[in-house]
Parts: C-alpha cells; structure tokens; sequence
C-alpha cells in the first residue's frame, strides 16, 4: 500500500516538486491522475478533501489528511520526513527556496500563461531570471558551498533546499538548454550542485520515469510552446 496519494497533472511542473520529496525520502505514493483533478476542481468545496483552487494537493492516508498548495505541501513533508534543519533561521531559509523556486516557475512561465511569451519579452526577463539565479549563487556561497562539496544551506547531507533546487534546475534546463547556458554561466556553484543533487539514485530514477511518462513536457499548452518558440526549447508531441 502506498503512503500518500498526489493528485498532479501528467506534467513535471509544480507538483515535482512533491514527487521530488517524495522519492528521496523513499517514500511511495500514487497519482490521482488529469481526470480525478478536473473532478475535484469543479466540484462542490464542501467535498473537497481540502480546499483548493489548483493541484498539487496530496493526501497522507495514515493520517487521514490532505494539503494543497506546492509550499504547504514540502512543509509538511519537511517537518514529517525530518528533512528540515533543526535550526529555525535555517528552517525559514529551506521554506523561502521553496517559496523563491515556486516564484520562478511562476514568472518563467508568465503566471500560467496569462501572456504568452515574444523574444523581445524573453530578452527583457533573461536578467530578470539571472537575478533569480543569484539569489541560489549567494546562499550557497554564504554557507560553503563549493562545485564539488557542501549544500546550499550547509550541513552533512542534502535537505529540503537541496532537492527543491536541483528539481527546480534540472527539470528546466533539461528541457529548455538556453536556460541551462545561464545557469551555468551565471549560478556555477548552483549549476553544480544542481548536477551532484539530481544524480542521486532516487532522483535521477524520478527525472527517468519524468522522461518515460511526460517526454519533454514540461508545464503543457500554449505557454509551453511559446517558451519552447524564445529559448530555442525542443519541442514535444
């Protein structure tokens, strides 16, 4: 029987951010699936298991609760699974990566295609998005990291601000390698660790089933292809 059930679209955008946890804390869980979310979405909130706007929710069936929004989620996940630091100015740091990484796909994405991007939009967000590079570059530069060493918020082993950086980078540089130049070019610490955080054996199995199931998806329609359109992105079926 599996631990949780995550209700997600067959995409690997906000809601792997929660598969990543997951995986790495070698816990199993199964999908609701596109068709199960849009049910939910437009039924009655009296009968949501916990209100929500939008996935991802998850459901953690020995406790008998759910939870939505992305930060809420690996929060909790943080606090249950013992990935959070114990110390609190290093507990709010891991939460605000998470909130800063849910930010950028918000913004990469123009807030869920609310516009659609052109190249001269795209040249005017590329600094915008090494900016928001920096912010990695920095934190891990104030606490030890190196190219071949350390964490992003320091300590002996990979945490929360870890996996939620290395999905949140590798995910989109894999699909987008225009992106991936920056990131190497502007943030190599967090490039590096990037590549050192994605490789470990759960999460390069995760970004491997990603692949099989979504190909190179990554949040879907219009936006997805206008993304695709300005970095030069290869394109899905």
């Amino acid at each position: 029987m599996s631990d949780y059930k995550l209700y997600y679209w067959s995409v690997p955008f906000r809601g792997q951010f929660v598969r990543a946890v997951l995986a790495y804390a070698g816990k199993t869980w199964t999908e609701g699936g596109d068709d199960a979310i849009s049910k939910l979405m437009e039924g009655p909130v009296k009968k949501m298991r916990v209100p929500f706007m939008g996935p991802p929710m998850l459901i953690v069936k020995k406790a008998d609760f759910a939870i939505a929004q992305m930060p809420a989620i690996i929060l909790y996940l943080g606090e249950t699974l013992d990935l959070l630091p114990t110390a609190i100015p290093l507990r709010a740091l891991t939460i605000k990566i998470v909130n800063d990484a849910n930010d950028v796909i918000d913004e990469v994405t123009l807030d869920g295609g609310r516009q659609m991007w052109t190249k001269k939009k795209w040249e005017e967000f590329a600094p915008r998005l090494e900016k928001w590079m920096s912010f990695w570059e920095e934190t891990g530069r104030r606490h030890g990291l190196k190219a071949d060493a350390g964490f992003l918020l320091g300590g002996d082993a990979p945490g929360i601000a870890d996996v939620v950086t290395a999905t949140l980078w590798s995910t989109m540089t894999d699909r987008f390698p225009e992106i991936g130049e920056i990131l190497e070019k502007s943030a190599p610490l967090t490039a590096a660790l990037t590549r050192r955080i994605a490789d470990l054996p759960p999460l390069a199995k995760l970004a491997a089933k990603a692949r099989k199931d979504y190909g190179e998806a990554y949040c879907g329609g219009q936006i997805e292809a206008s993304l695709r359109k300005v970095t030069g992105g290869r394109k899905h079926s």
